[in-house]
């Protein structure tokens, strides 16, 4: 565990905000955040920490020494930020996307180029087996861009599951926990109905308003919530212990296999597409599925996003720039 200042863990918190904000996006991943800002080997080994040892630790020598075996407080602020991202700056991107979807999209993609870019210098021995997993880690990923959504299911068992798969996109870089819940069909159940619901609930609680908790479908979707995060603690419990074990034993070949991922979620977040959805009669847009195509260069707004792309680009090189400099390497920038 590293000593932090209250200003360290203030930068946490908003690593954690963009992390949140990955998470919510369709294509983006939580986990290429964490990977990019630094802190997502920290992240995969505090949460392996939290374990049967972990208890026994807090039963016997009390809370403090439960904290400080799993990092707890770099715990609580990555994952504060991630939270409150959903209902802060996730909301300003929901109006982007909205309303200038193909210049967003363009600087994700250019994000996750530069991201490959950038993550490749983790791979200490690039050879054919480090190759040969990037390659397979790419096929996995292009695959599962093209997959076709299913229809939502609300049965607590399915949300449950979808809470564990949805956390991929925290421990596998390049896996979209949000794309993939748009897949298994449960998108707008569990990122949309159910996050807005329960901020209309908090607000209940502050005003007073006790009769909001006398509608069923508003308990039915604070139930959701509940059994999806209890899922998602699950889910990257689980996950964080495989990832950690095998960055242990088989760092470059995991590497590898990550990069893999995100180059395969560049089918996810392809910016020239046709997104078929239809709306609900509360004004909730149900997204059902995307038909990509080429851009066609004779339109200026084709290269305008370009110009978006190169952007995205250049923001993840800027982080590679002080990285390296950081640590006394010569720069691309």
């Amino acid at each position: 565990m590293q000593n932090r200042t209250f200003l360290e863990y203030f930068i946490l918190y908003f690593k954690g905000i963009l992390m949140g904000t990955a998470n919510k996006v369709p294509g983006v991943s939580g986990g290429m955040v964490a990977l990019v800002t630094g802190f997502y080997e920290e992240l995969i080994y505090s949460f392996q920490k939290i374990n049967a040892k972990a208890f026994g630790l807090w039963r016997k020598r009390g809370f403090k020494a439960f904290a400080q075996y799993t990092n707890l407080k770099f715990l609580a602020a990555v994952n504060l930020g991630s939270a409150s991202a959903y209902f802060t700056i996730s909301l300003l991107l929901d109006y982007f996307i909205r309303n200038f979807p193909l210049m967003v999209w363009s600087t994700f993609f250019g994000m996750i180029i530069g991201s490959i870019i950038y993550v490749r210098k983790d791979v200490q021995n690039w050879s054919l087996k480090t190759i040969t997993f990037c390659l397979l880690g790419a096929i996995i990923g292009l695959a599962i861009s093209f997959m076709d959504p299913m229809t939502q299911n609300e049965a607590l068992w399915f949300v449950f599951l979808c809470g564990i798969i949805s956390v991929s996109g925290m421990a596998l870089p390049g896996f979209s926990g949000s794309f993939i819940l748009i897949l298994i069909g449960n998108y707008t159940l569990l990122l949309v109905d159910a996050v807005n619901n329960l901020l209309k609930a908090i607000v209940s609680l502050v005003t007073f308003n006790w009769s909001f908790f006398e509608v069923p479908h508003h308990m039915h979707l604070l139930y959701v919530v509940a059994i999806f995060t209890l899922g998602a603690t699950i889910g990257l419990i689980i996950f964080s212990n495989i990832i950690g074990y095998l960055l242990k034993k088989f760092h470059d070949s995991v590497i590898a296999t990550l990069i893999g991922f995100i180059i395969g979620s560049l089918g996810a977040a392809w910016p020239w597409r046709i997104e078929k959805s239809h709306i609900r009669e509360d004004g909730v847009k149900v997204i059902e599925s995307y038909e990509r195509f080429l851009p066609d260069l004779s339109q200026e707004e084709n290269w305008l996003s370009i110009g978006f792309i190169i952007l995205g680009i250049f923001i993840i090189l800027i982080f590679d720039h002080y990285d390296r400099k950081r640590k006394g390497i010569r720069t691309l920038i």
